[in-house]
């Protein structure tokens, strides 16, 4: 699953994002999606998203 796509996210999916202190890094977070929050249907670094743990960050891959 494409995490630059809107569309392809929504609240309670599972995600791997990346947190912006990682971002040099690459090292991802696991979670569940609780808002979206980046408004652009395409970002090309991954859809900013608050985890439900409160951790914000890009997408990078999720699953079904």
């Amino acid at each position: 699953m494409d995490g630059r796509y809107r569309k392809n996210i929504q609240a309670g999916l599972e995600v791997k994002i990346v947190l912006k202190k990682d971002q040099r890094t690459g090292k991802t977070t696991s979670g569940v999606v609780k808002d979206i929050l980046t408004n652009s249907d395409f970002h090309p670094h991954g859809i900013k998203v608050r985890l439900q743990d409160g951790q914000v960050g890009r997408v990078t891959e999720g699953y079904n």
